[in-house]
C-alpha cells in the first residue's frame, strides 16, 4: 500500500476540489462506458491513491467539448496526510488537458451540487475566419458582424426567473429537471473580433446556455427580433422556434458560487 494512502481506522473526510479542463478531447464530465470522461480520469487516479473505488460528485455535468475554468467536485476518503500531499498525488498521471487547481477539507454539510447558489458561464464567439488555435475555443461565425445592442436588449427579457423549457434540449432522463431557473446576468461584450457572452444563473437545463447563445446570435444577425425571443420564452415548449444551438467548443464553466 502507498505510504500516502493509509486507510486504517481514519475518520472519513470530505474534500472540495476545483479543476480546470480543455473539453475538446473528452466525452464530457459524466462517466461513460468506453469513452474518455473527466469524471473517469479523476476517479481512476483517486482509486489508485486510495486502493479502493472513490466516487466524486460535481457541481453539474458539462457536455462533450465544453471547457471549465473552475469546475467543483467533492469526494470522501480516509487521509492522514496534508492537503498539499493529496493534491500533489492526484495531479500525478492526469492528462495535460485536465488540472486540479485546488483541494481543501470541508464539512460533511458541503455538497458540490446541492450547495450551489449560482454558476457563471462564458461563451466566446469570433467574428471572422478564425485560425485553428482560436477556432478550438471560439464559435467562428465567418465574415458576419453581430449587433450587440440588439443582443443586449433582447437579453434583458431573459434575466429574472422564468420557465426556460424552450431553451433546453431533452436528455431523455431529465423529465424531473425543474425548468424554472433564475438568470442574474446575461450580456454580450466585444473586444476586437471576439464577442464574449456571460451568463450567471441559479442553474441551467441541458444545453440551455448554448441554446440561449444560439438564439441571441440570430438576434445579432437580424434573423430574430426581441419580440421573437419573448415568444420563444413564453411558449415554454421545445422546438417552438427553430434556431441554432451554439457549438460546445465556445463554452466554458467559469465559476461556481456557494
Amino acid at each position: 500500500m502507498s505510504k500516502l494512502a493509509d486507510n486504517s481506522q481514519t475518520q472519513k473526510l470530505r474534500f472540495k476540489c476545483v479543476c480546470a479542463y480543455d473539453g475538446t478531447d473528452f466525452c464530457g464530465w459524466q462517466s461513460q462506458l468506453n469513452n474518455l470522461s473527466i469524471q473517469d480520469c479523476i476517479e481512476t487516479r483517486l482509486s489508485e491513491i486510495f486502493k479502493e473505488k472513490i466516487r466524486i460528485h460535481a457541481s453539474g455535468r458539462t457536455d462533450a467539448g465544453v471547457h471549465a475554468d473552475a469546475q467543483v467536485f467533492h469526494f470522501d476518503a480516509n487521509w492522514k496526510h496534508s492537503d498539499t500531499a493529496l493534491l500533489s498525488a492526484i495531479r500525478v498521471s492526469l492528462p495535460e488537458s485536465l488540472q486540479i487547481s485546488s483541494l481543501k477539507k470541508v464539512s460533511q454539510d458541503f455538497h458540490a451540487r446541492y450547495s450551489v447558489v449560482s454558476k457563471r458561464y462564458i461563451y466566446k464567439i469570433y467574428e471572422g475566419q478564425a485560425s485553428p488555435k482560436i477556432a478550438r475555443y471560439h464559435w467562428s461565425i465567418g465574415n458576419r458582424k453581430l449587433d450587440l445592442d440588439a443582443i443586449n436588449d433582447a437579453s434583458k427579457l431573459l434575466i429574472g426567473t422564468h420557465d426556460f423549457t424552450s431553451f433546453s434540449a431533452s436528455r431523455g432522463t431529465d423529465s424531473k429537471d425543474n425548468p424554472i431557473k433564475t438568470l442574474f446576468q446575461l450580456d454580450a461584450k466585444r473586444n476586437g473580433k471576439v464577442i464574449t457572452i456571460t451568463t450567471r444563473g441559479s442553474g441551467y437545463m441541458y444545453k440551455m446556455v448554448r441554446m440561449l447563445v444560439g438564439a441571441l446570435v440570430d438576434v445579432g444577425l437580424g434573423k430574430f427580433t426581441k419580440a421573437d425571443i419573448k415568444k420563444i420564452l413564453d411558449a415554454q415548449k421545445r422546438g417552438s422556434y427553430r434556431f441554432a444551438t451554439a457549438p460546445s467548443k465556445g463554452l466554458s464553466l467559469n465559476k461556481v458560487f456557494y
